[in-house]
């Protein structure tokens, strides 16, 4: 067996799942099998557990899967010793909603990609509040999240920034309601855009318990982002960190809504599984976004 091999595994081994394997290690998958069988074939073990549903390591798997770890970060580190700098090779996987690239992960990627231009870096987008449960699933080595309000100890978490979370409304809409620059607006009787899940809809469903208060929710979506084009559209008064309306093209058709509720700002940073923080790649990351935020 190689190093290669042994990469292979360990790729395989973090998402369980043959097909997306052998697209992070640009194999067809047949090719990933074969290679899997050359492993097993040598060992003499059955290194997953396979039915038509999941993949799960053996438990020899688990024993091997130390040994590859352990091999694969010696060899590197070895590797950089015989020519005089730190390189990592392989795929680190990072997950962020489309806010967060444009705005967290620029200097972070570009600094990486001239640090350790052997790395292909493997990007993937989505909604915000899912990020979390990428790493917690093993999908994802590194993700960009909001700090949440129960940790799992597996997963490591680095603050970057905090931003506050603002309710916001269509021009039209706060035309329609002439008292509002009156008093406190009453989130009974306003329509709401909020996310289906996540941190700020946590937070605003607890301070409406707290208050007694039954929301008129017209609209729910996933994701911050499409809550502020159904505010500009007339769905109603939205919720969402500040961060994602200064990076919305629809900045500057809806405004922030004064005397709302004050709730507790985002926490916004990369979030990391120990395990995954154990390959050269995704600690190399950690690292370098430790040294910009510190």
């Amino acid at each position: 067996m190689d190093i290669r091999e042994l990469e292979i595994f360990i790729t395989t081994a973090d998402l369980l799942h043959f097909g997306r394997a052998s697209q992070a290690c640009n194999l067809s998958p047949s090719a990933l099998t074969r290679t899997i069988q050359r492993l097993e074939d040598q060992l003499g073990q059955v290194l997953f557990v396979r039915d038509n549903r999941t993949v799960q390591l053996s438990a020899s798997g688990e024993h091997f899967y130390t040994y590859a770890r352990k091999a694969v970060l010696d060899f590197q580190a070895l590797h950089g010793t015989l020519s005089g700098s730190q390189k990592f090779v392989g795929t680190l996987s990072i997950y962020a909603s489309i806010t967060a690239v444009y705005s967290l992960l620029p200097d972070l990627l570009e600094g990486y990609r001239k640090a350790y231009p052997e790395v292909q870096l493997d990007l993937r987008t989505g909604a915000a509040e899912k990020a979390v449960l990428q790493i917690e699933s093993g999908e994802i080595d590194i993700a960009v999240a909001a700090l949440p309000e129960r940790r799992s100890s597996g997963v490591e978490f680095l603050p970057i920034m905090t931003t506050p979370l603002i309710f916001i409304a269509a021009q039209k809409f706060i035309s329609s309601i002439d008292w509002i620059e009156e008093k406190e607006l009453d989130l009974s009787q306003v329509p709401l855009v909020l996310p289906q899940s996540g941190l700020s809809r946590r937070r605003l469903d607890k301070w409406l318990s707290e208050h007694r208060i039954s929301p008129n929710i017209s609209t729910e979506v996933s994701g911050n982002e499409a809550i502020i084009p159904m505010v500009y559209l007339g769905g109603g008064v939205g919720i969402v960190p500040q961060l994602v309306l200064e990076r919305s093209p629809f900045r500057d058709e809806v405004v922030i809504l004064e005397r709302m509720p004050q709730l507790d700002p985002y926490v916004v940073g990369l979030c990391s599984s120990k395990r995954n923080l154990q390959k050269g790649a995704a600690g190399a990351f950690w690292a370098l976004a430790e040294s910009q935020t510190g």
